[in-house]
């Protein structure tokens, strides 16, 4: 077996990984009751070959289930499901964040519990449909406009999901700050018409997703905490605008200032979508000093290239962990991914297409 940098360890802040190679955070509706399971502690356990697990996008509380099964981090009983998960994939050496992830008006009143609500900074509806618990398309509805009081508890929800993910066994977490969701939603002057402290300026807009990051750092310590952008992307009806690089270019300024652990970009371009500058990824690199992991379509032989050149610290591997579980293995030993993905099961809620893959090893063997 020929030795790379991708296959070699990494230290992330102050905990060492056994590779470069990340799972990305990847939706798969399988909570049932938005409660982590045996289940998902079977398909993580398969996977445990990466150095580094970013669990599935979260929701810190009841008003950011926006899809069918999505797990939360707001209740003891969820902690209590995340734990067996976090065991398993220490157990067999891999470390494990979770992403929080708060849908805000990507969302549908179905989709929630009961008393819970449809926030967003501003009453702006996306255009397009979402998938409902039935399977059915619905059309997304307009969403409340935070008060300043909603502002603040949805901060100490985030802030609370971090110590909630600790005490589940998570290494750390991440803020999902991308596909359209509440922290992106702040971030662009299209989805954000506020006129007061939250809203208008580049600063201004920003505020919140600091004040989050700000809370986290304190609560469960800035080497614990990571951020995923995704400048130009636009999943959740997010459009371009005028002042996308110098919005960012001022985020991830303030961001490597608080000495957060990691950035992880999703490069949106590799993925077709148009008009994505290629100097957005070097922007982001240049203004952030600590760990910056970037994904979106890449191989082995890309990661490794990436690596090499230093222009990333570490490789996320998205829809390729999805049917090679042991895909750290298949890299080791220059085995062919397999061409067996099936869509229709992303997002159903039982184990066929989730944790029924073949591994290489018992392929082979």
């Amino acid at each position: 077996m020929k030795t790379t940098k991708l296959l070699s360890p990494y230290k992330l802040g102050n905990i060492w990984l056994k590779n470069h190679v990340v799972m990305a955070p990847l939706t798969r509706s399988r909570a049932i009751g938005n409660i982590p399971n045996d289940l998902m502690a079977l398909y993580y356990g398969q996977r445990a070959d990466a150095g580094l697990i970013i669990a599935e996008g979260t929701s810190p509380s009841p008003n950011g289930l926006g899809y069918p099964r999505i797990p939360g981090i707001f209740s003891k009983e969820q902690i209590k499901g995340w734990q067996k998960i976090t065991s398993v994939v220490h157990e067999k050496g891999s470390k494990i964040f979770l992403q929080i992830m708060h849908t805000g008006r990507i969302n549908h009143q179905s989709n929630l519990p009961e008393g819970a609500i449809i926030l967003a900074p501003s009453a702006v509806k996306a255009e397009g449909k979402i998938r409902i618990g039935t399977g059915e398309l619905m059309d997304f509805p307009v969403p409340k406009e935070m008060s300043l009081e909603e502002v603040e508890i949805a901060k100490n929800e985030f802030i609370q999901a971090g110590i909630n993910a600790i005490e589940a066994g998570f290494d750390g977490v991440e803020l999902h700050n991308a596909n359209g969701y509440l922290l992106e939603q702040f971030l662009s002057p299209i989805t954000n018409t506020r006129n007061d402290n939250y809203g208008g300026s580049i600063e201004n807009r920003c505020r919140f997703v600091l004040e989050v990051v700000d809370g986290l750092a304190a609560s469960i310590g800035k080497e614990k905490t990571g951020i995923r952008l995704s400048p130009y992307g636009i999943a959740g009806d997010m459009h371009h605008y005028d002042q996308i690089d110098d919005t960012y270019v001022y985020l991830t300024k303030e961001l490597s200032k608080r000495e957060i652990v990691y950035l992880h970009f999703h490069n949106v371009a590799a993925l077709g979508v148009k008009g994505v500058p290629a100097r957005t990824e070097q922007l982001l690199r240049a203004n952030f000093k600590n760990t910056f992991m970037v994904c979106g379509g890449l191989n082995k032989n890309k990661a490794e290239e990436i690596l090499k050149s230093n222009t990333a610290d570490l490789t996320a591997f998205g829809k390729p962990f999805i049917n090679n579980p042991d895909l750290v293995f298949r890299f080791e030993n220059d085995i062919p991914l397999a061409d067996n993905l099936d869509v229709n099961t992303f997002y159903t809620a039982d184990e066929k297409g989730y944790s029924d893959y073949p591994l290489a090893r018992n392929v082979t063997s």
